[in-house]
């Protein structure tokens, strides 16, 4: 479509968001990635001939994660139209919207763990009914819910980003809430000691770096591994 000129009709309104699709996709590298994953979920679906429901939740992810970064896009253009100078605000922007991305791939992801882990992992998906619990449910939603407490902590003290500063710690957290998880799962005292130490050592790390003081390195891991085993005394 020319310049200043509006779509006079549906087949040219059409036209103008299929070259919206493509400039985005010539733009954006990640674009291009989302693309690449929607063509091999595709290929997925009809290689292990998956049924109407895992279909549907497949094609929802897909359509989620491309709507978000098609979102993103548009707003990083215009962003850098009206704010052609660096602006922290602009910067905001940006980030809120590369945060919806990542909040809906995060969910393309669990929706896909749904619908394919059982052709993937036939191991870990015996059992698996999409009318039913999936295998690691509890696992997976404390690493989210201690994930989502450590966002809204850092955001009520004002300080530091997820994973990078603040308090309280996100590395320790997310990594005793795993090491908590595996503990839970009575899968053997070595394994056990073993999975405890690996979540000390990335909580040590963060002292090493420098990122993080000692009192949230010590409340991140309390958090995870309090959370995660409340949940599983709840709802195990």
């Amino acid at each position: 479509m020319k310049e200043g000129m509006k779509p006079s009709g549906w087949i040219q309104s059409v036209n103008c968001a299929i070259e919206g699709i493509i400039w985005a996709a010539r733009s954006q590298r990640h674009m291009r990635y989302h693309f690449v994953a929607a063509l091999v979920l595709l290929f997925l679906a009809l290689f292990f001939q998956v049924t109407a429901l895992e279909f549907i939740l497949l094609a929802f992810a897909v359509t989620l994660v491309l709507f978000a970064e098609m979102i993103n896009t548009a707003l990083e253009v215009f962003v850098d139209l009206v704010s052609p100078e660096y602006h922290p605000l602009a910067g905001r922007v940006k980030d809120v919207a590369a945060g919806a991305v990542l909040i809906a791939s995060i969910g393309a992801v669990v929706m896909g763990y749904l619908a394919l882990s059982h052709y993937l992992f036939p191991v870990l998906g015996q059992g698996l009914s999409l009318l039913g619990h999936p295998p690691g449910e509890l696992a997976v939603v404390s690493v989210l819910v201690v994930t989502i407490l450590v966002v809204l902590l850092k955001a009520l003290l004002g300080k530091g980003t997820p994973l990078h500063g603040g308090m309280p710690s996100g590395h320790a957290a997310i990594s005793f809430s795993i090491a908590t998880s595996i503990v839970l799962a009575q899968v053997g005292p070595v394994i056990a000691l073993l999975t405890l130490g690996l979540a000390a050592m990335v909580s040590q790390s963060r002292l090493l770096l420098k990122i993080h003081t000692l009192r949230e390195v010590v409340a991140g891991a309390l958090l995870g591994a309090g959370v995660t085993w409340l949940l599983f005394w709840l709802f195990a």
